[in-house]
């Protein structure tokens, strides 16, 4: 298993870049393998979507299909892919944020009763109470 950096996701995903899209592709395509797959930390995602939302103004639902996308290929590992999915479905239904939906799935995985913010669009989602 080798470790994807986001660069490597955003460059298949966006395919804007000729030289470093064809590699990532490349990669990803032709060269992992589910005996030998891709691992995408939680870290890698969520940079992912905040470059995907940021730097190329995808809106929500545009965002959770390529979320989709890379947690369909079979030669990829992600680190919580349930927390993952979850949280791709509370962005998808515009429930909040990708990161607010996976801290709340996160800290639930680890037996947290909810998770406390200031953050009022995070009250939003159930996993979320105010300070």
């Amino acid at each position: 298993m080798i470790g994807l950096d986001t660069n490597i996701l955003v460059r298949y995903l966006t395919q804007d870049d000729p030289d470093q899209s064809a590699k990532a592709t490349e990669l990803i395509e032709r060269r992992l393998t589910e005996r030998d797959p891709g691992f995408i930390s939680v870290v890698a995602m969520v940079e992912t979507v905040w470059v995907l939302d940021r730097a190329y103004g995808l809106e929500a639902q545009e965002i959770s299909g390529a979320i989709e996308r890379i947690l369909q290929v079979d030669v990829l590992s992600v680190e919580n892919e349930q927390e993952v999915f979850t949280a791709m479905i509370a962005l998808r239904e515009g429930l909040g944020s990708f990161a607010d939906a996976l801290i709340a799935e996160l800290g639930s995985r680890a037996g947290c009763r909810h998770t406390v913010t200031f953050y009022q669009k995070a009250l939003r989602l159930s996993g979320f109470r105010p300070l």
